[in-house]
């Protein structure tokens, strides 16, 4: 997968993440729990390809293979201290 694909993935879910806070919005009432449990998966796979877009930008910046870069898994991801 290229940068490309990887920012279009993360484009479509940042709009699935606005389009189910908007319809929220729109019905006059708060989110469902099936609406949080997928706001909560799509944060976590937004998080998981930012991990790799950055791996590969690192690799790239000191010459090293971007193929080495991979999609790690949640746990990895949201374990991680800002």
């Amino acid at each position: 997968m290229d940068d490309s694909r990887i920012m279009d993935h993360i484009e479509e879910l940042v709009a699935e993440e606005h389009r189910l806070l908007d319809q929220a919005g729109e019905a006059g009432h708060g989110i469902d729990q099936a609406g949080h449990e997928r706001l909560e998966q799509i944060g976590i796979e937004l998080d998981r390809y930012w991990d790799l877009l950055r791996q590969r930008r690192a690799k790239r910046e000191f010459d090293l293979p971007v193929t080495d870069a991979g999609l790690r898994d949640a746990d990895t991801v949201e374990g991680y201290e800002g």
